[in-house]
């Protein structure tokens, strides 16, 4: 006997809001590329050229997030039972993968220009960086008003808490861009005032690594999904001592929960309840839900109750 209750979609409704704030910044953040990428070539700032090349990743970052954001909303079909969830997570990862090389291409550029350093239009390079740092922190309040959830009329505490990993990759891509904007700005006033240009190559090999960092958080959260990983804040020992705390269920094992994508929760498990109680199989479903709901944020479950103590397969018993 499972229980099946229907996958949490969202409803072009509830994305519209997310969809309209990802194309103003795309637009925004194409306007600052195309400044930084002119600016960085007439005053010769690898930084500026650098920090453009992180905004190009944003640009991307954003783009893909759109896409797959749109795709996640298509309801289930016949060849994709799940819907199309899973679509975020590989927009994900193929922007961290970006990013790396991207982060990679900035490094290897910084030595050279270490190596053979050229003449700094430090005036331009600032300016060009105060505007960018001004358009992405207009960005980083647009998406950050987002509050990089979906669904956020769930009442879930804290370590159930549904994250979508397109809005926070894109979060994270833009903050890390007004980080390196920052750094491109230090860099033009310290050339100003020195006229050292090894500083120029430094700040690059600083923005790239910032980026790297961005690559790994990305990359890190969307394989823990594709390997079908525990959802980060949740605990499978924690949900087990839970269930098992109703008075009706004697075990539980073949416990699973995975995300089918950055947002949706989904648990299977096998129960046993008491001797006395296997008659009341409806209501401890509808008490596990409850303490799965309230407790863990989990909606999408599917329980199967029998009579054997521990069955085959993973999750363990108690």
């Amino acid at each position: 006997m499972g229980d099946h209750p229907g996958d949490k979609t969202l409803t072009t409704t509830d994305t519209h809001p997310a969809q309209k704030r990802f194309l103003f910044s795309i637009l925004l953040t194409g306007l600052i590329l195309v400044a930084e990428i002119v600016g960085g070539l007439v005053s010769g700032s690898l930084a500026l050229l650098s920090d453009a090349a992180h905004v190009f990743s944003d640009i991307f970052a954003l783009g893909l997030s759109y896409f797959a954001l749109r795709l996640a909303t298509r309801p289930p079909d016949d060849q994709h039972s799940y819907g199309w969830h899973r679509t975020e997570v590989i927009a994900a990862l193929i922007n961290g993968a970006s990013l790396l090389v991207i982060a990679i291409g900035i490094w290897v550029e910084a030595i050279q220009r270490w190596q053979t350093p050229v003449e700094i239009k430090s005036t331009t390079m600032l300016i060009i960086a105060v505007i960018g740092l001004v358009v992405n922190i207009i960005v980083a309040i647009i998406l950050g008003g987002h509050g990089h959830h979906a669904h956020e009329h769930s009442h879930a505490p804290s370590k159930g808490e549904k994250r979508n990993l397109n809005v926070q990759s894109a979060y994270l891509h833009v903050l890390g861009d007004l980080i390196s904007s920052i750094g491109v700005i230090i860099a033009a006033l310290l050339i100003r005032l020195t006229s050292a240009r090894w500083i120029d190559p430094l700040i690059s090999i600083l923005i790239g690594a910032i980026i790297l960092v961005s690559a790994y958080r990305v990359l890190k959260s969307a394989l823990h999904i594709l390997i079908e990983g525990v959802p980060a804040g949740l605990s499978v020992n924690d949900i087990r001592r839970s269930i098992s705390a109703l008075e009706d269920v004697d075990t539980i094992h073949d416990l699973h929960v995975w995300n089918l994508g950055s947002e949706e929760v989904s648990l299977s498990a096998h129960v046993v309840l008491n001797d006395a109680n296997v008659d009341q199989q409806a209501i401890v479903m509808k008490q596990i839900k409850e303490v799965l709901s309230r407790e863990f944020g989990i909606e999408h479950t599917t329980l199967q109750f029998e009579q054997t103590r521990c069955g085959e397969g993973h999750g363990g018993c108690n």
